[in-house]
């Protein structure tokens, strides 16, 4: 059976794509394989690789904008995660009673493939790759999607995998009605992307908790026991799937833990219990402990052995601009968190180290609370240096918590000076806590200037 029953929407007639990136142009190939009449439509320029792959499977599209007689006469409306509830657009597409829909609810559709679903405020990229590199080492015909990897619906129209893990954004569940998630993770809640929902966290709580919506008492819920919002939203959104706790501060029956020897205990009834010290993890630091408790609850949800999970989450080696070491120079190590752009991002890297900190932040500050990093900033970190237009925030945040706060001119500047400021057994650490627009095309172009900075030191 597939995820989605058929009957919720049409299965013919004028399928309008709203935004021609991966998910759009991947929904666009799957609606065509289906005999839809598909138009896409995207207010920017489309990328060229995605207009040749348009041209090339004769599918017809516009860019620079949204002719509205093009548009309202569809028959169902995928929509890009990126275009707001409050765009014009779909406000008079809503009014005409038309189904808006995401990508990920559209393929849903038509596959009857295991979906293992992931979201969170922080660590979803890492944990949803760490638990794709288990199953694929286990041997499973696995499928990458989501917020990552190739387009879920490009995947369902020509690959055909047993099983998908999908990185799921707040942004995505918010167009997912009738879908359904065999497992379903929420790693945490943390206030991000308010400004999508009203500046109230209820409303960005219940976007998150859409993953357990329509799940079976066959399928599974993971969650963070330690994460206050997740906790206090439990009652207030009920799933009928077994739930599987993860927490380090204290023990359960059913679900993983930390014993007092390190161990990472994973337990399942029905299933063998899994036993692995963290040192012999991979991934290192408290928040990738989680990590590794979440993917391995799912790995451990579909049966896979013991010894294929302890290889695996011993040999994982996690994304780029995500607590990614760049080099160690001078007896320095350049670590580059690019991707960390909200400030519990931070607080994850900054519990991570140990040493003496030269920290790294700055750029477009989306009315980001500093509150929660000023113990941590007190006791690790020596000096920050700001990169970016709003640098005003920062100084004003932390200049009772540490002796060096300074601007810079670049990357490359910053970089600079923190060679300068940093010692022998010290950490260099990008951990911007904002978007990266002023100065960056996008993180990962952040992240790449900071490399190329570091290795001309």
């Amino acid at each position: 059976m597939p995820n989605i029953a058929h009957t919720y929407y049409p299965q013919t007639g004028r399928l309008v794509i709203l935004g021609a990136g991966e998910s759009g142009v991947g929904a666009a190939i799957l609606g065509k394989d289906k005999g839809f009449d598909v138009f896409v439509s995207d207010m920017g320029a489309i990328a060229d690789t995605y207009k040749a792959t348009l041209e090339k499977e004769g599918i017809s599209f516009e860019e620079g904008q949204h002719t509205k007689e093009s548009v309202i006469n569809a028959d169902l409306v995928v929509k890009s995660p990126g275009i707001p509830e409050k765009a014009p657009l779909i406000k008079e597409l809503r009014g005409l009673g038309l189904p808006i829909i995401s990508e990920i609810e559209f393929a849903a559709q038509y596959t009857d493939a295991k979906l293992l679903c992931i979201t969170g405020s922080n660590g979803k990229t890492t944990s949803t790759l760490l638990t794709y590199h288990i199953l694929k080492n286990a041997g499973l015909n696995v499928g990458l999607a989501g917020n990552i990897g190739n387009s879920f619906a490009l995947q369902v129209a020509r690959e055909q995998h047993d099983a998908y893990v999908l990185e799921i954004s707040s942004f995505m569940l918010d167009d997912m009605y009738h879908f359904r998630a065999d497992v379903a993770v929420i790693l945490n809640i943390t206030p991000d992307h308010l400004d999508r929902y009203d500046y109230k966290m209820e409303n960005y709580v219940a976007s998150k908790f859409r993953m357990v919506q329509n799940q079976r008492p066959t399928d599974y819920f993971i969650y963070c026991k330690d994460d206050p919002e997740t906790m206090a939203a439990l009652e207030k959104h009920p799933t009928a799937a077994m739930h599987l706790p993860f927490t380090q501060e204290g023990i359960v029956d059913t679900g993983a833990y930390l014993d007092d020897e390190k161990n990472l205990n994973i337990l399942i009834p029905n299933r063998e219990a899994f036993i692995m010290n963290i040192e012999e993890l991979s991934l290192q630091g408290k928040h990738n402990v989680y990590n590794n408790m979440a993917s391995g609850l799912v790995a451990k949800a579909q049966e896979l052995r013991n010894q294929t999970m302890k290889e695996s989450m011993g040999s994982f080696v996690n994304v780029e601009h995500r607590l990614e070491h760049v080099a160690c120079i001078g007896g320095v190590n350049y670590i580059n968190d690019s991707k960390a752009t909200n400030v519990n991002s931070v607080w994850y890297a900054l519990e991570s180290f140990s040493t003496d900190i030269v920290l790294i932040m700055g750029g477009v500050d989306k009315g980001n609370d500093y509150e929660m990093l000023k113990d941590l900033v007190k006791s690790k970190v020596k000096a920050i240096i700001c990169i970016g237009k709003d640098t005003g925030r920062i100084h004003e945040a932390f200049e009772d918590d540490t002796d060096v706060i300074v601007n810079s001119a670049s990357m490359s500047d910053a970089v600079q000076i923190a060679s300068h400021l940093a010692k022998k057994g010290d950490t260099v650490l990008l951990s911007p806590a904002c978007a990266s627009f002023d100065w960056f095309k996008n993180y990962e172009d952040r992240g790449d200037k900071f490399k190329e900075a570091v290795m001309t030191l």
